[in-house]
């Protein structure tokens, strides 16, 4: 397995890797400019019918960047990463980020090194030209207790090393039990943020998922200046059955979206603005990211 891998980097994945240009973030003398993208899980099931046609749409409805929410076996919608590069490109898109869940399976305690499955993530993600690699959640298993979430943390901090060395930064997307779950007299999400080297780790912060909570999301961007560069852009609306709440059309719901994103752009350190809806009221998928980014040009977040 270990020569199988190190025949893989020496014919592929290092040339890929020496063309991957840095982030702005990443370089001080660059000029900041947030980009405005959107999350396919808001198009999932059109994705997995036909993901090429679906990608084609999301351009031609003015979109210029993705984010995905799919990657199996070392692809990505069914595509390898160079396939997946080509299939992006062709359509004048790019994906500065991408969801997969790094987990307990991915680090090895005895070697104290990741394992193959997560090397594999971050040298992938470089090949599709991924500024961010993003673990959309945490396993019930890591946060069990404080001292097992301190542990992990630092796991966290190792992974934000190695994205490094590909020009790449590391981040975490947060739900709901981050704000329910709490370790002490903190959050779980204020363990994570207490307890993260902020240039290693960075904040995906969804301001829909909190929403119910008792959280207030323009509060903790306020108290946590710079830490989100990414922002999960989405609304909600009290769920038709009056349990809890499902996201929705930009500007329909109740969420103070944009206050929070404006607090993002100018404190939070938000350069990506990526919208995400995952609930519809009837209307179309695709219809609905269409008006989202409607509502984002009136707001003026277009973006690049």
């Amino acid at each position: 397995m270990q020569l199988d891998r190190r025949k893989f980097l020496q014919q592929g994945t290092l040339a890929a890797l020496a063309t991957v240009t840095l982030p702005s973030w990443a370089s001080a003398a660059a000029k900041k400019k947030f980009i405005t993208g959107v999350q396919l899980y808001s198009v999932r099931e059109d994705m997995r019918k036909d993901p090429l046609a679906t990608l084609k749409a999301v351009a031609e409805m003015g979109y210029k960047n993705v984010e995905h929410a799919n990657y199996v076996n070392r692809k990505f919608y069914g595509y390898t990463a160079t396939e997946f590069k080509k299939v992006l490109d062709d359509l004048g898109l790019k994906m500065p980020s991408g969801h997969t869940v790094m987990g307990a399976n991915h680090w090895d305690a005895s070697k104290n090194d990741f394992t193959d499955a997560w090397k594999y993530t971050i040298e992938d993600a470089a090949v599709v030209g991924q500024e961010l690699v993003i673990s959309p959640s945490l396993e019930s298993g890591l946060r069990k207790s404080k001292e097992q979430m301190l542990r992990f943390m630092e796991v966290f901090n190792k992974s934000g090393e190695l994205c490094k060395k590909s020009g790449m930064r590391f981040g975490y997307h947060n739900h709901d039990f981050e704000f329910t779950q709490m370790m002490g007299t903190e959050t779980m999400y204020e363990v994570m943020l207490n307890n993260t080297d902020p240039s290693m780790v960075t904040q995906q912060f969804d301001m829909g998922n909190l929403y119910g909570t008792g959280a207030d999301a323009l509060s903790i961007v306020k108290k946590y200046p710079g830490r989100f560069v990414s922002m999960h852009v989405k609304d909600e609306i009290k769920r038709t059955n009056g349990n809890g709440y499902e996201s929705t059309i930009l500007g329909k719901g109740v969420q103070l979206v944009k206050e929070i994103v404006e607090e993002g752009l100018k404190n939070g350190g938000t350069l990506h603005l990526i919208v995400e809806q995952e609930a519809y009221q009837g209307i179309a998928p695709l219809e609905c990211i269409k008006e989202d980014l409607n509502v984002m040009k009136k707001w003026g977040f277009k973006g690049q």
